[in-house]
């Protein structure tokens, strides 16, 4: 059956602030610049690009896009090291560029929430070049510095999430300075009330050109303090994000999203509640660490666990029914292929991508696209380390092979949780190189971009794009969709996900198999009988029946009558 033809997007409001946030209705679209979409031909994926895809993004009918960092860098980290916050990387263009794609993007109704990377700068920013030089200028203070230990050696034993020491000696000033991350990247010193200021008035300065808010990358790494070392959520986190609210974002109508790898159920309305004058929303990853190896981590992940996962995703669901607001995501920048990593990425592709989708839209909050993910887009399976280019992977590979893990066991898990199976280029089309790059890509396209992407997409009878479309237009339409409370079904069931939304007189039922399996389910008599199917992975069915039989990957939302 064809999908049906959601309305337009609405265009971006100009007059009096509307009643509700406008984020509270759109969704999201996180575009990994370098990967999008080259418009040179270098390989390398620019702004131009970009601006040159936006009416694909019109059609899919986003809200905003999330960017990921096209700062000046080095790109050590792929952009998440700048060098000056001020100014656009070469590689991606110019800030002329950058105004014409705010301009462009308006135009069409969507908005740009830029990557905000204030945990630390690059080595080569200027006031680490000036910091490293010597003591005595006001710099130094901007980062985080300790002498060295008794025997000479760092200040203690923390290790950097990269790998290697967290710290890093610096002659010429007799000390050693922190990095949570790679040595490249140094830690600013939120601590320094002038290093504050640097950070607000850049804020201010992207505001003021015209940008709709700030994705705050490791956020609650900022109120850390490194001698307790205390770092993820340290004692000064929520002082200095509410100090920031006060300077920067009150009166102005943006979306703030902080990243936090250690928030909790626990500390999760501390930065968002309604009252705290902090942020928007959050993302939090509990429900992306139940695939993970609890002592190992990402790099041995552990076999799929539907039952944790839904407790981990339906609790901050329970969490935000009256207070807070929930950030929607299964993938992005930093995760796998979610078709590659929660279902069944060969035989059941389309149907699993739909499922999916369905899922995560139909749930209270604000929905996350990252590119690729509207048409399916897998992991790449590479089979050599040399095709890796994440820092992150290749600083564990390392490692891991000194500690003696055969390299073809690290791979394994490097196939199912590296970072780069987000990076691999965009694919457009079947092209050589997926249409990404009239040259050679930075980073290999996924050999499958013959058979996965947009234009085959597009025209298949039950497009994965169309389906995403429809969810989108959903959430702009609809009431319950967008404020409805959330109710789990079948919470113990290994296999099968469910859950209600009610708003008032109305209800929403969400029903999906998550295996490869058939299902079976008697459905509470609360949910049977006469309904209005309004998304479905392989075909519609109006009637909500007493026993319903799910094929592998399929299912289901209706609005009940």
């Amino acid at each position: 059956m064809p999908d049906m033809e959601p309305a337009s997007p609405p265009m971006i409001e100009t007059g009096a602030e509307a009643a509700e946030p406008w984020w509270h209705r759109a969704t999201g679209y996180q575009i990994y610049p370098r990967s999008f979409a080259d418009s040179n031909g270098d390989g390398m994926g620019d702004i131009p690009g970009i601006i040159s895809k936006l009416d694909h993004l019109a059609d899919l009918g986003i809200g905003f896009i999330w960017l990921s960092p096209v700062y000046a860098s080095p790109m050590v980290d792929n952009g998440y090291d700048i060098s000056d916050y001020r100014d656009i990387a070469d590689e991606f263009g110019t800030l002329e560029d950058m105004d014409r794609l705010i301009a462009e993007a308006k135009a069409r109704g969507i908005r740009i929430v830029m990557d905000l990377v204030v945990n630390h700068s690059s080595a080569l920013h200027g006031w680490f070049q000036a910091a490293r030089a010597s003591r005595e200028v006001p710099e130094h203070a901007y980062y985080i510095w300790r002498d060295p230990a008794a025997d000479g050696g760092p200040p203690d034993s923390t290790a950097a999430a990269f790998g290697g020491s967290a710290w890093t000696y610096v002659p010429e000033v007799g000390q050693y300075y922190f990095h949570y991350f790679s040595p490249a990247q140094p830690d600013l010193n939120w601590q320094n009330p002038a290093l504050r200021e640097e950070v607000y008035d850049m804020m201010r300065w992207w505001l003021d050109r015209g940008i709709a808010g700030f994705r705050m990358d490791v956020i609650s790494l900022i109120g850390k303090d490194v001698d307790e070392r205390l770092y993820e959520e340290g004692p000064y986190l929520h002082t200095f994000l509410q100090e920031m609210h006060r300077e920067v974002l009150a009166g102005r109508d943006v979306l703030t999203i902080g990243e936090s790898w250690s928030v909790s159920i626990e500390t999760g309305l501390l930065y968002c509640g309604r009252d705290r004058q902090e942020l928007d929303m959050v993302f939090e990853f509990s429900h992306i660490r139940e695939g993970w190896h609890p002592e190992l981590g990402k790099f041995a992940p552990k076999p799929f666990d539907l039952v944790a996962f839904k407790h981990a995703l339906f609790s901050w669901q329970e969490l935000t029914r009256e207070d807070g607001w929930n950030a929607l995501f299964l993938s992005n920048h930093d995760l796998p292929r979610q078709v590659s990593f929660y279902a069944d990425d060969t035989t059941h592709r389309r149907a699993a991508a739909r499922t999916l989708a369905t899922v995560l839209h139909l749930l209270k909050g604000t929905p996350f696209v990252y590119q690729g993910e509207e048409i399916g887009m897998t992991n790449a399976q590479f089979e050599r380390i040399d095709q890796y280019r994440d820092l992150e992977t290749l600083n564990h590979f390392q490692e891991q092979i000194v500690q003696g893990v055969p390299p073809e066991v690290f791979l394994e898990g490097a196939n199912r949780n590296s970072r780069d199976h987000s990076r691999t280029p965009m694919q457009w089309s079947s092209a050589p190189h997926g249409g990404f790059t009239s040259g050679t890509p930075w980073i290999e396209v996924n050999p499958n971009h013959t058979t996965v992407n947009v234009e085959s997409d597009k025209g298949h009878p039950q497009s994965v794009f169309s389906h995403y479309r429809r969810l989108i237009a959903l959430r702009r339409e609809s009431e319950l969709v967008a404020f409805g409370r959330t109710e789990q079904v079948f919470p113990e069931d290994p296999d099968v996900l469910a859950y209600e939304r009610r708003l008032g007189d109305e209800r929403l039922f969400v029903i999906a198999n998550f295996s490869g399996c058939e299902q079976l389910r008697d459905l509470p008599a609360e949910f049977t009988g006469a309904g209005h199917c309004i998304a479905w992975s392989h075909e519609p069915r109006e009637d909500v029946p007493a026993a319903l039989t799910l094929a592998p990957y399929e299912s289901f939302a209706w609005i009940l009558k």
